[in-house]
Formats: C-alpha cells, structure tokens, sequence
C-alpha cells in the first residue's frame, strides 16, 4: 500500500488526502501522463508518455536516445503526473520516486500486454533481450 499526504503548508484546514484507491484509480486509467526528469545542467525536462500500473508499481518506456532516458542516467529521480487538468473537480495526481530499469522478460512480457490493452491495442511490443521492440505494424 501506498500512501497519499497533502502538504499542510499549501492546502485548505479541512483538505484531506485522497484515499490510495481513488489515486490508484487514476494511476490506472490514465490514457496520458506527463514525467519530470532532470537534465544534467539542473534544467528539468517535462515529457508526455503513456504509463501502464502493473503490481502496486507505475511503469513507463522511453528509448535509449530520448532526452528522458539521457537524464534518467544521470538522475534517476522522477514525477510523473496525471489527472483530468479542472480545478471544481476530478483528482490529479503527483506521484515521485526514482526510475529503475526493468530487464527481465517475464516482466516485460506482461507490461507490453498491459500497454497493448491501454489503447485498445495501439501500443504494441514485443520482447527480446531484456527490451521493448515495436511489433511489426503495431509500436508506437
């Protein structure tokens, strides 16, 4: 379980945090979500990408030469955020953490058919040697 927690400091006295389940929710069916990397002169880096939520854990791809990956080599310290953008309503969320390669293919295998589900099927990998590769017709 994960914990939810507004900052005293900027929120209203009678604020309270979401529950785990409704920000879990979010997580999940997110269509797009936007991460905060770090460049390596301190500059940040705000990126879309799709992220799929597989075992209580937010996974996202990026390819070796993409300015996200660059940065994660560097700093692997990351926020990614999510959430329908109105202020009356809804719940965006700010989730941070640190950014950890994932290689092995049995995990691979079921994150590409997460994010196969996503899109209706419009994301589609496949697996080999510990990485993502577009299927024949159907990557991103």
């Amino acid at each position: 379980m994960t914990d939810t927690a507004l900052d005293a400091r900027f929120s209203h006295p009678d604020a309270k945090a979401a529950t785990w389940a409704d920000t879990q929710n979010v997580l999940e069916g997110a269509q797009l979500s936007w991460i905060c990397t770090v460049r390596a002169d301190g500059r940040p880096h705000l990126t879309p990408l799709v992220a799929v939520w597989l075992d209580e854990t937010l996974y996202f791809s990026t390819g070796p030469d993409e300015q996200k990956a660059v940065n994660l080599r560097g700093n692997p310290h990351v926020v990614l955020l999510t959430g329908c953008a109105q202020w009356e309503e809804g719940l965006d969320v700010a989730a941070e953490g640190d950014a950890v390669q994932v290689s092995d293919e049995a995990l691979l295998t079921r994150l590409a058919q997460a994010w196969a589900s996503k899109w209706d099927g419009q994301w589609q990998w496949t697996v080999r040697d510990g990485h993502f590769r577009p299927a024949e017709g159907g990557g991103p």
